[in-house]
Order: structure tokens, then C-alpha cells, then sequence
């Protein structure tokens, strides 16, 4: 257990040096090149934008963060349900999975648009447009966990004529959490949106046009900082739900 522990910290320390030292890096090759800040500021350039009121950072903040947390909660959410159902229901996964590989495969810059035009700007939009990215990979993974139970395993339980639903309960959805994580984290990953009315993706639409790139390069640190928070969660409810062994 300590050396688990232990690992751990040192595994954080060496990711926390690494990026403290990109940091120092960036903020010294500026000083020494003289680089415009219009051009790229210094971190320290882009972190004193943080004092300023006029961005209302924790406004726009919070925001951008519902956004993030609700498309990827309506994703995790519906991407498992469906799971389930095709899982359950072969008819129903003949039918419907190849036209949501097929719908996965429009790009997502073009659904974003399409997506504003029918709902406007706002909340809702971006959370919609959270959802379609990161729904189908929780989906996919989620129904080949299901799938890939020990067939010993379900045979048993049917030998004990048991239920379908503590077959679920008791075999399929305990063995199929490591690849619903692992979904997870992969929608974690790509459910950071831009576009909106307000927010971090309007303060940055706003600033681009004064070339203010100090704020921009904020709001994109920030922005990244959501998403490493999001994925840090699925990362904790992952080493709360599954063992170790079998995390992917």
C-alpha cells in the first residue's frame, strides 16, 4: 500500500517538475528573445491578465465549466443507457450502432455550427455540442465491457436461474467499469468546447480582435485546466470503483 502511495507521489512530482520547468523555460526564452507580447506573452504576462476585472474571469469561468460538466455528464449518462440496451436488445444494436458510427463520423467543426443554428448561442448549445463529442467513445467502450464478460461467468448465474437484471448487476456491470472508465476519460479529454455567448471561448473570440494574446493564452490555460480537472475525477471515481489490476 505505501509503495503504491509513494509511487503515486513521485509519479506527480516528476509531472509537476516537468511542466513547472516548461513554464520557467517559456517565461525565460521570452526575456532572453524579446518576444512581443502580441506575438506570445511571458506566463507571467498571461497571468497578470488574472487582476484585470474587465474579463470577469470567474464568471466566464464558471460558465465554460457547466457547459464541460453537462455535456460530459449527458454523455456519460446515455452513452451507458444505450450501452445497456444493446447489450440487452440485439435488434436494437443491429439497428441503431451503425448509425451512430455513421453520425460519429461527421467532424465535429461542422456539427458545431449546425448545432448553434438550431438552438442559438448559449448553455444549451455547448453542452449539446459536449455531448456529441464525447457520447461516442463512453458508448463504444461501455457495450464492449458489457460484451466481454466471462462467458463462465454468465453461465453460472444462468445455471442458478438468475434474473436478468442481477445478471447485470452482479456480473456485467462490475466486469465492464474498467472499459466504462476508460471511455470515460477519453470523452474527459475531448469535451473542452469553445464556442458560445459566453464563457471562456466568447472572452477569447472578444480579446482576438485586439490582439489581446495575453488573454487568450489565459482563457487556453484555463480552458486546459478544466479539462485536466474533468479527467482527474474520472481518474478518482475510477481508483474508487475498480481495482487496480484491471484499470485501463
Amino acid at each position: 500500500m505505501f509503495g503504491d502511495k509513494g509511487g503515486s507521489a513521485g509519479s506527480f512530482a516528476i509531472i509537476l517538475i516537468v511542466h513547472l520547468s516548461v513554464i520557467v523555460l517559456w517565461q525565460a526564452l521570452i526575456d532572453a528573445f524579446h518576444v512581443p507580447k502580441f506575438i506570445l506573452p511571458s506566463p507571467l504576462a498571461a497571468l497578470a491578465t488574472l487582476s484585470h476585472p474587465n474579463y470577469a474571469w470567474a464568471s466566464n469561468l464558471a460558465v465554460t465549466a457547466v457547459e464541460i460538466v453537462g455535456g460530459f455528464a449527458l454523455g456519460a449518462v446515455v452513452g451507458v443507457a444505450l450501452a445497456v440496451i444493446f447489450t440487452w436488445s440485439r435488434i436494437v444494436a443491429l439497428l441503431l450502432l451503425p448509425l451512430f458510427v455513421t453520425l460519429n463520423m461527421i467532424p465535429k467543426v461542422a456539427i458545431g455550427p449546425l448545432v448553434i443554428v438550431w438552438f442559438s448561442y448559449g448553455i444549451l448549445a455547448n453542452i449539446l455540442i459536449a455531448f456529441s463529442i464525447c457520447f461516442f467513445p463512453i458508448l463504444l467502450t461501455t457495450a464492449r465491457g458489457l460484451r466481454e464478460v466471462e462467458p463462465d461467468l454468465l453461465d453460472l448465474v444462468k445455471s442458478l436461474r438468475g434474473s436478468r437484471w442481477t445478471l447485470f448487476c452482479k456480473i456485467q456491470l462490475p466486469g465492464s467499469l474498467p472499459y466504462v472508465f476508460s471511455g470515460m476519460k477519453v470523452g474527459a479529454i475531448l469535451a473542452v468546447v469553445i464556442a458560445s455567448d459566453r464563457g471562456l471561448g466568447y472572452l477569447m473570440i472578444q480579446v482576438q480582435s485586439a490582439l489581446d494574446t495575453p488573454a487568450m493564452v489565459m482563457a487556453v490555460v484555463l480552458l486546459t485546466l478544466l479539462g485536466v480537472a474533468l479527467y482527474g475525477l474520472v481518474l478518482g471515481l475510477e481508483r474508487l470503483f475498480v481495482v487496480r489490476d484491471v484499470r485501463r
